[in-house]
């Protein structure tokens, strides 16, 4: 069972503290599961953060007061070389004369998502985006127009550098478009193999193939799962069914008949939609951005939730995730 909650707050306040104080402990746990001195100091992820992200040293001096102060939370908020995981993932880029629309799956085990949809303004740009690690992002937009979604790669590799969401929150804090964007991605270093989805109002997109142990690769592609050009980690690329999504992705978005309903519909449903939550590869929300009209939806079976920068009303949703599908109340 997992619970959704949507959280307007402009600035860093109670309510973001509020979400920091229920979700700390599972986080702490998460941060030292491979023993502190698998972590690098304070003064080391200060510095990196500092260096290739200097644009949210305000925000982050700002969540660290906010968290009280301490040692531990300020490494963890700063994202910088943090602990492995493994996401799932399905996303694609719909660019039509008319509007533009990024939509996306997201698979992971619903017990370690946070559930929350944060509606902020923590610098000069508005962003809606499911949060992640406190202040990182899952997906989201801002009201510049640029929208952004990240996948799993699909790679071993761990080194230097960030976790993809804190990644994604310096874009929709900082970028205005995709250009802007790509040349971010291509030098902010990250710690593991992620595949960044982004797109703007003006129809652009790009697929960001990023991984800490080599050069970025950008390329002007609209559809991402869960590997990188091919297939290097055989196990979780079989579990995962990532050729299989991609190519049912790529016939959909290849196809000029393919609206946003008829995608929408399609991440509803097998291959797209995976019920494989015992493996931690089902699917917990579908997400629809629409950077053009400055609106998202947030779709489970049975239920659709539409928000706007304009119109975000705080709610929770209860969502129950079992092998024969999802129950939402």
């Amino acid at each position: 069972m997992l619970d959704f909650r949507t959280v307007r707050e402009e600035l860093p306040g109670p309510k973001w503290r509020s979400l920091f104080d229920y979700h700390w402990p599972a986080y702490e746990q998460w941060y030292l599961s491979e023993g502190e001195r698998e972590r690098p100091a304070y003064l080391a992820c200060y510095n990196a953060l500092r260096r290739h992200m200097p644009e949210l040293m305000d925000t982050y001096r700002m969540l660290c007061e906010l968290a009280g102060g301490g040692d531990l939370s300020a490494r963890l908020l700063s994202l910088y070389r943090p602990p492995a995981y493994i996401t799932g993932c399905s996303q694609a880029v719909l660019a039509r004369p008319s509007s533009t629309v990024l939509a996306r799956n997201y698979d992971y085990p619903p017990e370690l998502c946070e559930g929350t949809i944060l509606c902020s303004r923590w610098n000069r740009r508005r962003v809606i985006a499911m949060s992640d690690c406190l202040w990182g992002v899952l997906d989201g937009m801002n009201d510049a127009g640029l929208a952004v979604s990240l996948a799993f790669g699909g790679r071993k590799a761990v080194g230097d550098g960030f976790g993809a969401p804190i990644i994604l929150r310096y874009l929709l804090e900082t970028c205005d478009d995709v250009p802007q964007a790509a040349e971010v991605l291509a030098r902010v270093p990250t710690h593991m193999a992620y595949n960044i989805t982004v797109a703007d109002r003006a129809g652009r997109y790009v697929t960001a193939m990023i991984a800490p142990d080599r050069r970025a690769s950008i390329r002007r592609v609209p559809v991402a799962t869960n590997h990188q050009k091919k297939i290097e980690w055989y196990a979780h690329a079989l579990a995962s069914e990532t050729l299989i999504r991609e190519r049912q992705l790529s016939i959909l978005v290849d196809d000029e008949s393919t609206g946003e309903a008829r995608l929408v519909s399609a991440l509803a449903s097998p291959p797209l939609f995976r019920h494989d939550y015992g493996r931690g590869l089902g699917t917990i929300y579908t997400a629809v951005y629409r950077p053009t009209e400055g609106s998202a939806g947030f779709h489970w079976p049975g239920l659709n939730l539409e928000l706007g920068f304009e119109d975000f009303p705080e709610e929770r949703i209860t969502v129950r995730y079992g092998a024969r599908g999802l129950y939402t109340g």
